[in-house]
């Protein structure tokens, strides 16, 4: 990537260096967020310390990138180009605030900032467009209740809500992945965790700000509609003290364009099926920065979107499944017509002519548009019929109810709009990507124009005598040109221009090396007069232009509107060309007092690509069991199996078909997820704290309707306490009756069949193993029953373990068996287990640490000698005496 140069005089870097270092302190950017502090150049952007050192490894992977100043002040330079992508990277991935500083009045100051929750002053200065809606809150509590706030600045919403948590916050961290929030403002230590929990940048907020005394003054001025006494919004204290919050850390009140735009409403966690991070996590929704396809996410899968609305409004219905049956039937309904129709191709095709209408709405609103936007607007409007004819040539009531209705409304609201344009701008010059105002709107204008056109054709006689006297052919030789600096004049190559030798009529205005610049006093005449007409001309258009764009925003409701309209039918259209292209069908959704999840040849929608992968069948409800223990070799496809069903679960609350042959579903209010240890690790947490911390919070969140995934439990401690965690852990959910998957690599799990016939089924991977000990096939099919046997001693053997410890590991594991057979069907007293597990752990750890190396050969007397060393200890447990006795 290339690095404009830093030119700076020696004043301007004094100057600078100065500002930059009395500037007030702020977090360092991190991996965890921080502020980044960029300063704004005529070439480019500059970077300064720590800012500097943060870019050169992100942007350029390399601190060479690092250069200087003469006051020793380390810097980096960066293009425009790149800083787009930076920037964006730095709010949506990176979750850093940033600061841009630049002149203004010949002083250093900052021009405009962003965070993870508020574009608005730097949307127009990143790439590409926004497939989420960046949504900030608020956060207040007291006691056991949350009280939040949140703003959609891309919708102009405002939001409510107040309910009770429990100490784990699963409730709040539902709703931060429900809103997909991307910055939290919070002055509460409380809610720390579960912030960073859910991946979400946090800023800290003094606690004043939560005084909800002008709260609603302010909202008098923000809304579009004011609020009544009685509105609901208003017994939520709590809720109001976090919306105070929020109005002054964004500075909502103090930008006019802000005013009577925005509509308030309270949020319900229980309208939506609940997340936990994990769950996010675990079923890949949504995209992440390491992905390598698109397809790697249901999000990306699912996203054939042809508007940047829709592709928001996918984000949006991903996090947000629904509760209620008939709206998930209705988009079933949408979606079953159009796989059906001859039209959905061509309904898309006219959806891929609309342009990001929320951000020209907010461009409007800032008075930051232009004409061209304005015809964008216009072009957009055009096709809205065309799309209409398409929805109302299916003849469905649904579509009339859900889509149609409003888009007629919604096409004669705009019909003002379009007499407006075609009466204002000269859509004649569209062509050539020209945004004019038409000349007849105003009589200046027009006679300005006239006056400018005769100016043209009076020059361009000059250029044929001037050719016809010099001998030079226009256009070829002798150029005719608006310099930027001479204005209108000609041009001859150096070698042509000695014909104008004792010509003392032609004045030469610079020598160049293109050629010679000449000119002569009635070309420099009018040349002047057609800059100060085009002056006078641009001067009356600017204030028609701005005249027109304060009418087209007055639209600006109805075109936020349409956004909404047409996102949703993107992401229903969509639904139905990826099901076309996948073969996915339309499930069935159960009553919720018949309780079942029965998928007939089901397969991971992100996996099934590959030419390997084995559809599975899933039998849980009520005339089957609810908790389903399964087993297997690892990489068999028990994690694949598992999260595929809660992945199904999710596409059909969400209005989606699924990737099966049939498929029974009801509807769930949460998936909760125990998969793997993530990044815990760098957070500072054990395995083991991780997992108990997320089964924690799972048990205290499950009802008798949720989906828990639980993929390996108990690896993060001994084998016995593992062990007994997963037995006590599944037990208690099994007592639930909600529906789960246990995936494990404890067989003796599998006993709770027999614990609860009724309810605990066992699943196992199959796997094929020949008469050659290398020849292990795995299967992916999931069938009835418990695995034979654990095929970890084949595995070793296939990637080549060393013999001598492949043998080992099959004479100790033979040795366990023998050992638990032995034992097996004996109790216990609590304190026999305790001081025979601290003893066994003490006597191994001693084993251990006297095997040098690899070497395996010796290492069966060296524990025969520590055993022996601990003798007297173990005749006095009953437990370890049993337990080593054939040692």
């Amino acid at each position: 990537m290339s690095r404009p140069e830093f030119n700076i005089d020696k004043t301007e870097e004094r100057s600078l260096t100065a500002f930059y270092k009395g500037l007030e302190e702020r977090e360092e950017p991190c991996d965890n967020g921080g502020t980044i502090r960029v300063f704004e150049r005529p070439d480019g952007y500059v970077l300064f310390g720590v800012d500097a050192r943060y870019v050169a490894e992100r942007v350029y992977r390399t601190l060479t990138a690092l250069k200087t100043t003469d006051l020793k002040q380390e810097y980096v330079t960066i293009a425009t180009s790149g800083f787009q992508n930076f920037l964006r990277d730095a709010l949506l991935n990176y979750g850093l605030k940033v600061e841009i500083y630049g002149k203004v009045d010949g002083k250093w100051r900052m021009t405009s900032w962003g965070s993870p929750g508020n574009l608005s002053q730097v949307e127009d200065l990143m790439s590409g467009q926004l497939n989420t809606n960046p949504v900030a809150i608020a956060v207040k509590t007291q006691g056991d209740t949350v009280g939040l706030a949140f703003v959609d600045l891309n919708n102009h919403v405002l939001g409510v809500s107040e309910f009770e948590d429990n100490e784990c916050m699963s409730n709040l961290e539902s709703l931060l992945i429900q809103l997909d929030v991307k910055e939290c403002i919070t002055s509460d230590d409380k809610v720390k965790a579960v912030i960073e929990r859910a991946g979400v940048s946090r800023t800290d907020a003094k606690s004043s700000w939560f005084n909800a005394n002008e709260v609603e003054s302010n909202l008098d001025n923000l809304l579009a509609e004011k609020l009544q006494p009685t509105s609901p919004e208003l017994s939520l204290k709590n809720a109001l003290g976090s919306l105070a919050c929020l109005i002054k850390y964004l500075s909502l009140t103090s930008d006019a364009s802000n005013h009577g735009a925005f509509t308030i409403k309270t949020h319900t966690l229980s309208q939506y099926m609940k997340l936990d991070a994990s769950a996010l996590k675990a079923l890949h929704l949504m995209p992440s920065v390491k992905d390598s396809t698109k397809s790697s996410s249901l999000y990306g899968l699912l996203n054939v979107c042809k508007t940047a609305t829709g592709s928001r409004t996918l984000a949006q219905w991903v996090k947000q499944p629904l509760m209620d049956k008939q709206e998930i039937e209705k988009r079933h309904e949408i979606v079953e017509i159009f796989t059906s129709s001859d039209l959905l191709e061509s309904i898309r095709q006219n959806l891929s002519t609309i342009p990001d209408l929320n951000r020209l709405t907010r461009k409007f609103m800032r008075q930051a548009a232009s004409l061209e936007d304005v015809v964008r607007v216009y072009q957009m409007v055009a096709t809205l019929p065309h799309i209409a004819s398409g929805l109302r040539a299916a003849q469905s009531e649904l579509l009339e109810e859900t889509f149609l209705t409003q888009l007629d409304s919604i096409i004669t609201g705009l019909q003002k709009f379009e007499e407006l344009v075609e009466s204002t701008i000269d859509l004649n010059s569209i062509d050539s990507h020209e945004f004019m105002i038409n000349p007849d709107m105003e009589e200046g204008l027009n006679d300005t124009k006239a006056r400018l056109e005769a100016c043209q054709d009076r020059m361009k006689d000059i250029f044929a005598s001037v050719s016809d006297e010099l001998g030079m052919e226009m256009d070829k030789k002798l150029k005719f040109e608006n310099h930027h600096v001479h204005g209108w004049s000609f041009r001859l190559t150096r070698t042509d221009a000695s014909c104008l030798r004792g010509l003392s009529k032609f004045k030469e205005l610079a020598t160049l090396k293109a050629g010679i610049i000449f000119t002569t006093n009635e070309l420099r005449s009018l040349s002047n007069e057609f800059t100060d007409l085009s002056q006078e001309y641009k001067k009356i258009q600017a204030r028609l232009a701005k005249e027109i764009i304060e009418i087209a925003c007055s639209y600006c409701p109805l075109l936020e509107r349409c956004s909404a309209v047409l996102g949703q039918l993107d992401v229903l259209t969509s639904f139905a060309s990826v099901a076309i292209e996948r073969n996915y069908i339309r499930p069935t959704v159960v009553d919720s007092d018949d309780r079942k999840c029965i998928l007939t040849a089901s397969r991971h929608p992100c996996l099934e690509a590959q030419d390997t992968f084995i559809p599975n069948d899933v039998h849980l409800g009520q005339d089957s069991k609810k908790f389903l223990v399964i087993t297997g070799p690892n990489m068999g496809g028990k994690s694949t199996f598992i999260r595929q069903v809660g992945v199904i679960v999710l596409m059909n609350q969400i209005g989606c078909f699924v990737p099966c042959d049939r498929a029974e579903i009801s509807i769930f209010d949460c998936i909760l997820a125990r998969v793997g240890a993530g990044d815990s690790q760098l957070k500072g947490l054990s395995t083991f704290m991780s997992e108990m911390l997320e089964t924690s919070a799972i048990l205290k969140s499950a009802t008798d309707k949720s989906l828990i995934i639980i993929d390996e439990l108990g690896r993060g401690t001994s084998t016995y306490d593992g062990f007994g965690l997963a037995w006590a852990i599944s037990e208690h959910i099994v007592k639930m009756n909600c529906f789960s998957m246990f995936a494990t690599h404890f067989h003796e799990l599998t006993e709770l069949a027999k614990e609860h016939p009724d309810r605990v089924d066992n699943l196992h991977v199959a796997a094929h193993v020949g008469e050659s000990s290398d020849d292990i096939t795995l299967l992916y099919k999931v069938v009835p029953g418990v695995s034979s046997k654990s095929y970890g001693t084949h595995v070793a053997e296939v990637v080549k373990f060393p013999t001598k410890v492949v043998n080992m590991a099959k004479r100790k594991a033979q040795e366990l068996d023998d050992v638990n057979s032995g034992t097996q069907g004996k109790k216990y007293a609590s304190e026999d287990l305790v001081a025979g597990n601290k003893l066994l752990k003490e006597i191994l750890t001693e084993w251990k640490s006297q095997i040098k190396g690899d070497e395996v050969d010796g290492a069966s007397q060296l524990l025969k000698t520590v055993v022996d060393k601990y003798k007297t200890q173990m005749e006095q447990n009953v437990f370890i005496n049993d337990a080593l006795a054939s040692l």
